[in-house]
């Protein structure tokens, strides 16, 4: 049998991805059908008001080649007019008529999502492997600079960067004060390459809320702009991002990881895990949340070994996206006292921190000082450790 090179196995991942990633020229090839974008085309002109086709292509994060078509059929259809009035820049102006204004509410009645055209979820699972936090490469000498101000020892320096490449799930664990929570955040630090985020996914006809700015923060190379020429960038349906980070602690509930749907406003948005895809999902103060410890551990034990996970919808649908991420569990509490063997031998790494002894909370100490441009007090710190915290610990 013919081997198959690592950098070959990238190479045809980066052309599947440039073909996923190209800006779609035709109605067909944004894989979602001439209804669906006429009701969203509807609901935009309903909240928003008339506009041209270039205004509209921005709103839907489409070029002129999808909406001018759209806009064609839904004026034969006498959805939308055309406004005696053109815009400073000399473009037609499109307005919903009294039959355009009826699709809009039925189409709302359904769906309350007005925003860029979604992604089909069966575009988002390849585009999702293309991009797997797990090929990302962390080299020992990132390690070393990602950590050069951090006091941590070489034992868990030494487990940490095999952990970040195994693509299994990570345990750490140690007393309060061990700097857990810390160097989980650093971690981040070492998945510095880019990746493409939908706005949204389609399942069916259902669309899902993905983008979240409180988590995807557009990449420096990112542009907003949505060119109308055909040939010109990538999909503006996704968002150029750094790879996400997710943290969630003693605030988490089970609602959190499943697929919600807000009634009123009658949209759906997809759970942490979902927006975590390709990056890192930190689960912090595991066994301090609301819901019982073994319900939390136990949602994760399909995703973890099939690296798939399973949702479903309030029509009773299901569906599956893949389970692409870092997942970063990290307690006080020692593991056996949270799970049993059978959930802790799906576990990849189990990491212990141990407790800093007096000379490394004084280093601390004094590097703080210096920061913070304060004179550094060896008496002090002997107070502080030996007698009042030996106190009240």
């Amino acid at each position: 049998m013919k081997s198959i090179a690592r950098e070959d196995i990238g190479t045809e991942k980066d052309s599947i991805k440039k073909r996923i990633l190209a800006k779609p020229v035709s109605i067909e090839e944004t894989g979602l059908s001439r209804d669906f974008l006429k009701n969203l085309v509807a609901k935009h002109m309903h909240q928003s008001g008339n506009g041209s086709v270039a205004e509209f292509g921005q709103m839907l994060k489409l070029s002129g080649a999808v909406v001018q078509p759209i806009l064609a059929e839904m004026k034969l259809e006498a959805q939308v007019e055309t406004r005696p009035t053109l815009n400073v820049s000399g473009d037609l102006i499109y307005g919903l008529t009294d039959r355009g204004r009826l699709l809009a509410s039925n189409a709302l009645a359904l769906s309350g999502y007005i925003g860029p055209a979604p992604v089909p979820l069966s575009v988002y699972k390849k585009l999702v492997k293309t991009q797997s936090v797990h090929e990302a490469i962390v080299r020992r000498q990132k390690m070393l600079e990602t950590f050069k101000n951090v006091l941590i020892s070489e034992r868990v320096l030494d487990q940490l960067g095999p952990a970040m490449h195994s693509g299994k799930a990570i345990f750490i664990y140690g007393a309060p004060g061990t700097g857990k929570t810390y160097i989980s955040h650093r971690l981040a630090n070492l998945l510095d390459d880019p990746v493409y985020v939908p706005f949204a996914i389609s399942v069916g006809d259902t669309v899902i809320r993905v983008f979240d700015p409180q988590i995807h923060k557009a990449h420096e190379n990112h542009t907003d702009k949505v060119s109308l020429k055909y040939s010109e960038g990538y999909d503006s349906r996704y968002l150029l991002c750094g790879r996400p980070i997710v943290t969630a602690g003693s605030e988490l509930m089970m609602e959190h990881i499943e697929v919600s749907y807000d009634v009123d406003a009658k949209q759906y948005h997809a759970p942490l895990q979902l927006k975590a895809n390709n990056g890192l999902f930190l689960i912090d103060d595991l066994g301090r949340q609301h819901v019982p410890t073994v319900d939390l551990l136990n949602r994760w034990i399909v995703p973890m070994e099939e690296k798939v996970d399973y949702h479903h919808l309030r029509s009773g649908s299901h569906f599956s996206v893949p389970f692409d991420l870092i997942l970063l569990f990290s307690t006080n509490f020692a593991p056996k006292d949270l799970a049993d063997d059978a959930f802790l031998r799906r576990i990849g790494h189990k990491i212990q921190f141990e407790s800093l002894n007096m000379q490394e909370y004084s280093s601390i100490w004094e590097a703080e000082c210096i920061k913070n441009e304060i004179e550094f007090n060896s008496t002090l710190v002997n107070y502080v450790m030996a007698d009042l915290h030996a106190k009240y610990k």
